[in-house]
């Protein structure tokens, strides 16, 4: 044991992301999945029904670091889907330019120890992995995803899972399970300067719940039976228990995702298949809460927990792939079959198994919301945001202010009370910091995050929005080859199920030219002709 955090002394901050996790996937949201420590965050702290962040993992992971927009940021798409046309720029390149400076260099500089486990997916050369990136101990796995039980990849796209700690490459355990160990490091590194009494600053991004979603056996089998009316039951009674715990709106409008399976038109076997899927997809959730929990009892036993900043949020929304099917027609299933994958039901979620929940299901992640992980819309956008420690002053309370994913890094800045860089760090020009820090409205200070007449943008792989006080603009050229923007207003129409487009012309007509301001001014590249994520992320195929 050590001594007790004394009173004003610096706090710790543990910033915990989760992978893919959808808009009430966690029980304060609303969710059947159970995550006891997480809710006891947010029973402490407060929790951002508004939040939203990109709808892809890099581009979120990089914005969350810096406070710097992604095509500023160097990361505007993840390298994996970029095409070949864009990546002639520098401000294309999908890894994290060294003209950003990183929350993580901040702090340093300021004292604190820092403390990176998990899937960093922001660059593997040398210069880009987070040793360099202002990070003193880590554990990171620089791909998009992984498997969760070994050491070995989950796309054909990679040759090999590319693992490194403090910078060298690295060997799994044979015992590695990805949110065990990743918790099972953190502690080890706190543990490891805890004698000298400076603050830490720890970032856990797990791989929870990205695919291949697996789990311990006996953490799926809680979830035995939970899933099998299907997800138009479970889409509604997410819906119902979110607006009974305020998360949304009473009488939220809802529409049904386009593509969604017909429940009752599905045979037994792909019923229970696609149920599996989804206790495994909570069992996966339900894993990470507990793991979160130990980080939790650990800072408790060393009387740090009361002096430590908790954030937890998701990347992006639900993943929707519809790479695996339950009857054996997945264009994966010659790659699934050379490699040893099992998709089949008697072994889903353990060791040799791969799991996606596919897109029907994910309809239940994001519910109430629609479409999913890479879209535009607030299934894709908006994602749980809890906050709880020093500075914050609210206990127990959900708040529907608007808040952007570049808005964390300035925050917690304010929180600390360490000053933003402001553009120049160490005698250099860098990007500044475009974010707004909020924590004096989580003091109580101030009653409002962004203003009204405040725009913001935002662009990935052709899907686009714009965010103006309670309204939201948006267009979805890739996969839903949308050719028209929508109108909504985001904060009683979370669903976004009425087009306001008609009704206000003058507010469609200012953010439409907001958005092409705010397009022209960060660069935002046209996508080529004919552009599909997917097409460029498998260009060499599925063998």
């Amino acid at each position: 044991g050590t001594a007790q955090a004394q009173t004003g002394d610096r706090p710790n901050v543990v910033l915990i992301l989760a992978d893919d996790l959808g808009y009430t996937d966690i029980s304060p949201f609303g969710s059947e999945i159970s995550t006891p420590n997480i809710a006891r965050l947010a029973a402490e702290g407060l929790s951002f029904t508004n939040y939203h962040t990109a709808a892809s993992c890099a581009p979120a992971r990089a914005m969350i670091l810096t406070g710097v927009d992604s095509h500023r940021n160097g990361v505007p798409n993840i390298p994996e889907a970029l095409p070949p046309e864009q990546m002639e720029f520098d401000h294309y390149q999908g890894v994290l330019s060294n003209g950003v400076v990183t929350l993580a260099s901040l702090l340093q500089d300021q004292g604190y120890h820092t403390y990176m486990t998990g899937k960093w997916h922001l660059g593997h050369t040398p210069d880009l992995l987070p040793s360099s990136r202002g990070f003193d101990r880590t554990i990171a796995m620089a791909d998009t995803g992984a498997d969760n039980w070994e050491q070995r990849t989950y796309l054909p796209i990679y040759d090999q899972a590319h693992w490194y700690a403090d910078g060298a490459e690295h060997t799994l355990p044979d015992d590695f399970y990805s949110s065990e160990y990743f918790i099972d490091k953190t502690i080890e590194f706190i543990d490891s300067n805890n004698a000298d009494d400076k603050p830490f600053f720890a970032y856990v991004p797990f791989q929870a719940v990205h695919m291949p979603v697996q789990a311990p056996k006996e953490f799926s089998d809680k979830y035995a039976g939970v899933y099998d009316e299907g997800w138009t039951v479970m889409r509604e009674k997410r819906r119902l228990a979110a607006e009974e715990a305020g998360i949304i709106p009473r009488e939220t409008k809802v529409q049904v995702t386009p593509g969604t399976l017909e429940w009752d038109a599905l045979t037994a076997e792909q019923k229970d298949h696609h149920s599996r899927r989804m206790e495994v997809y909570a069992g996966m959730v339900d894993a990470m809460d507990m793991h979160i929990g130990r980080l939790m009892d650990y800072l408790q036993s060393i009387g740090e927990y009361e002096n430590t900043v908790f954030i937890f949020t998701s990347d992006n929304g639900a993943e929707g792939s519809a790479l695996i099917s339950p009857t054996g027609r997945s264009p994966l299933d010659q790659w699934f079959s050379r490699v040893g994958y099992e998709t089949g039901i008697d072994n889903l979620g353990e060791r040799g198994s791969f799991v996606a929940i596919g897109p029907s299901n994910a309809t239940i992640a994001a519910s109430p919301l629609t479409y999913y992980k890479f879209h535009a819309n607030e299934g894709g956008l908006r994602v749980p945001l809890v906050m709880s420690g020093p500075g914050i002053s609210q206990q127990g309370e959900l708040s529907d202010e608007f808040v952007f994913v570049t808005d964390l890094a300035p925050t917690i800045l304010g929180l600390l009370d360490i000053d933003n860089h402001n553009g120049n760090w160490k005698g250099a020009t860098v990007e500044q910091i475009v974010g707004t820090d909020f924590s004096s409205f989580l003091n109580g200070a101030n009653q409002q995050v962004h203003s009204d007449s405040e725009s913001i943008g935002y662009e990935l792989g052709g899907n686009s929005a714009l965010f103006k006080g309670e309204y939201k603009i948006v267009i979805n050229r890739e996969a839903q080859n949308e050719s028209e923007w929508h109108l909504y207003n985001i904060k009683v129409d979370p669903g976004e199920v009425n087009d306001l487009k008609n009704e206000q012309p003058q507010l469609f007509e200012d953010m439409l030219s907001d958005y092409e301001a705010w397009a022209l001014s960060n660069n935002v590249l046209p996508m080529p002709e004919g552009y599909t994520r997917r097409g460029v992320i498998f260009r060499d195929g599925f063998n």
